[in-house]
């Protein structure tokens, strides 16, 4: 049982119910095709293959595995705490007009804060800093996006994304002190390899 009642903000409830005034059942659909890419089963799955892809390999590759399942793990596990302590109903369940414009039901009725889909989300936006300037905007354009659909599919309010992909980057960075990820290359390294 939860012991703290998360409200929505008044903006919270006007981007709600502009996207239930506005969505139609196509939208619906390819939003919710479209938020499995950052479901946890998925990422979780993807994680593992990672992980053992990268046995064997050079230790900066073992390094990002290693970094990839144990941020994967949190992520999955974290909201789920948050859920226990916060009660949120999710917008889904507070609206009759989305309901005729398409809006299906998301998840348990009181889950809505923190989005944990954004949370895996803002991990991966946050690791993707180490990547080259193209990737790197393209990974963080795909962690945006998926987030936004669990706004689309009225799933979460909109600072439950927010404070989701905040999380989600902040544990990412946190967890980068136990995995060592990136590795560092020494001074020495640097000098030798520029």
């Amino acid at each position: 049982m939860a012991v703290l009642t998360v409200k929505p903000t008044k903006e919270d409830v006007l981007i709600a119910r502009t996207v239930a005034r506005n969505t139609n059942h196509r939208a619906e659909v390819v939003s919710r095709g479209l938020t499995w890419g950052a479901d946890e089963k998925i990422l979780l799955a993807l994680a593992v293959v990672g992980w053992v892809a990268s046995r064997g390999r050079s230790e900066q590759v073992q390094r990002a595995g290693n970094h990839a399942l144990l941020v994967t793990v949190a992520t999955a596990l974290f909201p789920h705490g948050l859920k226990a302590v916060f009660d949120q109903t999710r917008p889904d369940r507070e609206t009759v007009l989305g309901h005729v414009h398409g809006v299906s039901l998301s998840g348990k009725r009181e889950d809505a804060f923190p989005s944990g889909h954004a949370l895996h989300m803002g991990a991966l936006a946050s690791a993707a800093a180490t990547l080259p300037p193209g990737p790197r905007r393209a990974v963080r354009t795909l962690a945006v996006g998926l987030s936004l659909t669990r706004i689309v599919v009225l799933a979460h309010w909109a600072s439950d994304v927010v404070a989701g992909f905040a999380l989600g980057a902040v544990i990412e960075r946190l967890l980068r002190f136990w995995t060592g990820y990136p590795l560092r290359r020494s001074k020495e390294d640097e000098h030798a390899n520029p």
